[in-house]
Formats: structure tokens, sequence, C-alpha cells
């Protein structure tokens, strides 16, 4: 547990003793975190915008520290919106080349670029036993999707449909490779317990 702050603790923060490293450390910490507040406190109340900008800077920076162990899933996440974001920038380059800005079909590519991404990122967390790592499985995947949304600005009905492919592809690859591994363990068990039973058999005798 953490000990509370008393008046001893108050006093130790004040004289700054060089042989106090723990006062040492804290009040720099103290004095840029108050910085930083207040800094923080000045953009928010400049604007809507810089409230909702430094709203979302302070919900980004919670979701990083709370997943500063996850690096796989920081990876796959990362991965995710950056693909997001391409694909929405091919679609609509896309519609600018046709001279069609802002058309369905190319909103519906985007819903569809963006779903595939989440499917993606689900599906390699739904894997049982993954072959290699998860968020590796989710770029790998991304690169393909973001390739596929290429072949959409220049064939806009086969985006989407190649992106599917793609992402199950990728998902089949990672995954299929781990039933003959486990079958395999599973076959050198069995023959291992046939042969202790063999031999406990044979000693009983």
């Amino acid at each position: 547990m953490t000990p509370r702050p008393t008046l001893e603790s108050v006093r130790r923060l004040l004289r700054q003793e060089r042989d106090d490293a723990w006062a040492v450390r804290m009040l720099p910490r103290l004095v840029l975190g108050l910085a930083a507040a207040y800094t923080l406190f000045v953009l928010a109340s400049s604007g809507m915008a810089e409230f909702i900008a430094v709203c979302s800077v302070l919900v980004l920076a919670g979701i990083l520290w709370l997943l500063r162990r996850r690096g796989q899933l920081l990876l796959a996440l990362g991965s995710t919106a950056v693909t997001a974001a391409m694909t929405g920038y091919l679609a609509a380059a896309g519609d600018i080349a046709r001279g069609s800005a802002g058309g369905l079909l190319s909103g519906q590519a985007v819903f569809g670029y963006w779903a595939l991404g989440g499917m993606a990122l689900l599906g390699a967390w739904m894997l049982k036993r993954p072959r290699g790592r998860r968020g590796v499985t989710v770029v790998l995947a991304d690169l393909l999707l973001v390739g596929a949304s290429g072949v959409g600005m220049l064939a806009p009905l086969f985006g989407v449909p190649l992106g599917f492919l793609c992402v199950v592809g990728v998902l089949t690859a990672r995954s299929k490779f781990a039933s003959p591994v486990s079958g395999r363990e599973q076959r050198v068990r069995r023959r291992g317990s046939r042969r202790s039973a063999a031999v406990a058999e044979t000693e009983a005798r």
C-alpha cells in the first residue's frame, strides 16, 4: 500500500536534503506535473476545439498507459488506425480521379474496409493457437487490405471482396499450421502414455 502523505513527508519535500533521494525526486516531478496540468487547463479553456483536442489526448494517453505492457495489442490497434486512414484516403482519391467525389460507392467501400480492419483485429485474438504473434497477424492483414484498397481505386467493385479474401487468407494461414502441431503433440503424448503403461505392466509382471 502507498503510504499517506504526512507532515513529515511535507517537511522532507521542502528541505530537499541531498541525502534524501525521495525528496530530491519528488520535487521536480511535482513541479513539472503542476506545470503540465496548468498548460492543459489553459489550452482546454481557450475554445471548444482545443477542449476536445485536450480530452482526446488525455484519453489516448490513458489508453496507452493501461496497455503499456500489451505490445502486440498496441501494435494491432495502431495498424488498424493507420489502415482505416489509408483506405479512406485511397477511396477518396479514386473518386476524385474518376470525377465523382463523395459518391455512394466510395462510402460503401470505406465502410467495408473499416469493417474488414475490425474483422482482422478481432479475428487475430479469436484464434486459439495462432502461428506467431497476434499483432503481426493484424499487420499482415492490414497491409494486404491497403493493397486491396489500391486495387479498388481502379476497380471499385473488386476492392472490398479482394480485401475480404486477403483478410480471411491471412487469418487462415496464421491458424491452420497450429492444428497439425497440436495433433502431433497429442500423438506424442499418446505414445508416451502407452509406453509408460507398457513399462508399468512389464514391471508388475
